[in-house]
């Protein structure tokens, strides 16, 4: 009877291992089904393939929108062989079974990303009918394995091998949980694309309803605190995912905390070209520098302030060698994290069982929003990427212009401002920091604290630049980084005391460039 046939139901647009899956699939036993590019490529490879336009006896039609669409495909997807009136209607409809559906979608992802993508297009990537199949088998999981990733091929035909061809009904569930997330983040993804391109809209880049997609990396051991309960997502809807990319080779399992730090710490030393290092304590750099070697860099870094060094964590922008592993391991750090650890660096790291050693190698990532939870909703911006301090973008309202090693550290300042809570004040001199303020409710006194950090760590700052990722409101933050040494400033400018400030500056002998961007991080 027809409807004791095994069928496998394959239409894919992404082809990884595809001849695998399918020669699998048939050596089970399963008489495979399939549609046009995907049956065509099946077929080449060898194996025995159905179309579904030649088994349900009805042409594609529309240019391909209708394949899948038909009573014969759904009703031997949804129905269920546990109720005697589906079978009995099956039979009578010559419809088989089909325990099997193996479906990923038109990449409509990829698609939109190009800068040329019009709406016809972006449309015409829409995905109907596997979305409808994904479903379809999703809601029979009792009677149906529904496969969405090419992740699962090997695992499933492992499955199916030891199981004479059945699969196991936890597996099922499991597989049908993966594939309503995978149709609702393809759904939310084409609702955040076409409600962002309203015609006639009024231009936002911000969809009017914004769903988002997260899958879960990982639980973690604790929240910000031991009795919180936290774990880490991915995003789904760009396959950049920047620190979600590390590979742990050494250590305890990262905490939340850990993840917040380290965040900070790659984006921070990633937009650095030369050999970088930053140490990142509770979310704030407090040390950043440059050198010619990953070692030189460590070092600057932690003379910076080697008292919050202690527990801090460590990133490279470029491998990290013997000679950088034997200095890092003489404090206590929760996690290295670099582009690559030599062998020698990773003998002399893992003696501290406890050390997180993360490498990760996608050095650049793009971010379409930044997001903060607040209670009951987001907040939604657009990242801040803003670093050109071209001639064009910046001026120099005081009389003293920067000089050259002046204008390259303001440079590297700036830089480092970015990722400092506001309010934010950072010394630098000979490309690293010589002092950060951080997060205060007073411009004056980041000032302070940066200056007495200095202070503490035995590093004068004398002939040094500063960098404040918000205008001076008042003259006496001025003064003060006057006082204990500055000589160039570099800030955005717009305060309506900007004339009292350039003033202040003439007259302290300073050298100030307003940037006309401002960096606040809260």
């Amino acid at each position: 009877m027809a409807a004791q046939r095994q069928l496998a139901l394959i239409s894919v647009s992404d082809k990884t291992g595809l001849a695998e899956l399918a020669k699998g699939l048939f050596d089970l036993g399963f008489e495979i089904l399939s549609t046009g590019g995907t049956a065509r490529l099946i077929s080449k490879m060898g194996v025995k393939c159905t179309e579904v336009s030649e088994y349900t006896n009805f042409p594609e039609i529309l240019d391909g929108r209708v394949k899948t669409l038909h009573p014969k495909i759904h009703g031997g997807i949804l129905g269920d062989s546990r109720k005697k009136n589906h079978i009995d209607q099956m039979l009578n409809h010559d419809i088989a079974m089909i325990p099997i559906v193996v479906v990923n979608l038109y990449p409509f992802f990829l698609a939109t990303q190009k800068p040329s993508c019009s709406i016809d297009e972006a449309i015409e990537n829409i995905d109907i009918g596997g979305p409808t199949l994904i479903r379809a088998a999703a809601k029979n999981w009792e009677n149906v394995g529904v496969i969405t990733s090419s992740h699962r091929y090997e695992e499933l035909l492992s499955k199916l091998r030891k199981t004479d061809g059945i699969i196991d009904k936890e597996y099922r569930f499991t597989l049908a949980k993966e594939a309503f997330a995978h149709t609702a983040a393809y759904d939310g993804m084409i609702s955040n694309y076409l409600s962002a391109k309203q015609l006639g809209g009024d231009g936002s880049p911000f969809p009017t309803t914004f769903n988002l997609q997260y899958s879960k990396k990982q639980d973690l051991r604790y929240g910000e605190n031991p009795h919180q309960k936290s774990a880490f997502y991915l995003d789904n809807s760009t396959d950049q995912r920047g620190l979600g990319e590390y590979k742990q080779l050494n250590g305890k399992e990262l905490s939340f905390n850990n993840i917040v730090d380290t965040d900070t710490a790659w984006e921070c030393v990633k937009t650095f070209k030369e050999p970088s290092c930053v140490i990142v304590k509770h979310a704030n750099p407090c040390g950043v520098a440059k050198g010619k070697s990953s070692l030189i860099a460590y070092d600057k870094a932690f003379l910076a302030d080697p008292t919050s060094a202690f527990g801090g964590i460590v990133a490279f922008n470029s491998e990290v060698d013997e000679k950088t592993a034997l200095a890092v391991n003489k404090t206590f750090v929760e996690v290295v994290i670099a582009p690559k650890f030599s062998a020698e660096a990773f003998v002399v790291l893992k003696q501290k069982v406890n050390i997180r050693l993360l490498e990760l190698t996608t050095a650049f990532n793009s971010q379409s929003y930044d997001i903060k939870k607040i209670n009951g909703g987001l907040l939604v911006q657009t990242p801040d990427n803003e670093i050109d301090l071209s001639e064009k973008q910046v001026t120099c309202p005081t009389k003293r212009k920067p000089n050259q090693e002046e204008k390259q550290n303001l440079i590297f300042a700036w830089q480092v401002s970015k990722f400092v809570k506001s309010n934010a004040i950072v010394f630098c001199k000979n490309d690293m920091t010589m002092g950060v303020g951080a997060g205060q409710m007073s411009r004056i006194d980041s000032v302070k604290i940066a200056a007495m950090k200095a202070e503490r760590s035995g590093l004068r700052l004398r002939d040094t630049v500063v960098a404040s990722d918000a205008f001076f409101p008042f003259p006496d933050a001025l003064e003060e980084l006057a006082r204990v040494g500055a000589r160039a400033v570099i800030q955005p400018g717009g305060s309506i005391k900007d004339k009292e400030v350039i003033s202040a500056a003439d007259n302290l002998g300073l050298a100030m460039i307003f940037t006309g961007k401002r960096h606040f991080k809260h």
